[in-house]
């Protein structure tokens, strides 16, 4: 079974804002595997499915970024999810705008969202994909990470986020972390 959580906050005026691009490739990830957000679970909504015969729950948690852990330990204790079986996806100031980093474990960064996320779970062991939205800004960081997405920013993030997403169906398929990291940890 496999759990994947994109982060970000649930209110409509974050929908188009760069902290939300978690949410946005889990979005893109359901959309591949043909499941829908229908379930109101674990202080997210959630979409299950099935992929090459193993469950697959994708959640949004509804608990704003910088309580994200609260919803990832509810869902990982109900739906007993071995920590190599969570991954994370969340956007990352620390990344170039439209690059995407997957990696098997590390710690939280500047995250307030993973950092909740790995103080509640009590580990830094499991993977994460990390979708670049750093760039060159005199905007203060939470500000920034609440602007709404540009036209030319979203001409470098979609396709950034169709990749990230089509890692993220790759590792629900089974294929090994190591390929997947190699494939898709390009600039």
């Amino acid at each position: 079974m496999y759990l994947i959580v994109g982060l970000g906050n649930p209110e409509k005026k974050y929908f188009n804002t760069f902290h939300n691009v978690g949410f946005m490739c889990v979005d893109k990830l359901a959309e591949k595997l043909g499941t829908e957000f229908n379930k109101a679970e674990c202080k997210s909504v959630t979409a299950h499915t099935r992929v090459n015969g193993q469950k697959v729950i994708i959640a949004k948690p509804v608990t704003y970024m910088n309580l994200s852990g609260q919803a990832v330990v509810e869902l990982t204790n109900k739906y007993k999810i071995e920590k190599g079986n969570l991954i994370v996806v969340y956007d990352d100031v620390d990344i170039p705008l439209g690059n995407v980093r997957i990696r098997k474990d590390g710690s939280a960064g500047t995250h307030n969202g993973m950092r909740n996320i790995v103080q509640l779970l009590g580990t830094t062991d499991f993977p994460r994909v990390r979708i670049g939205i750093g760039k060159d800004t005199p905007m203060k960081l939470m500000d920034y990470v609440l602007s709404q997405i540009t036209d030319d920013d979203c001409a470098l993030l979609s396709p950034t986020i169709e990749h990230a997403a089509a890692a993220l169906s790759e590792f629900c398929n089974g294929e090994p972390f190591e390929q997947i990291m190699q494939r898709h940890n390009v600039k």
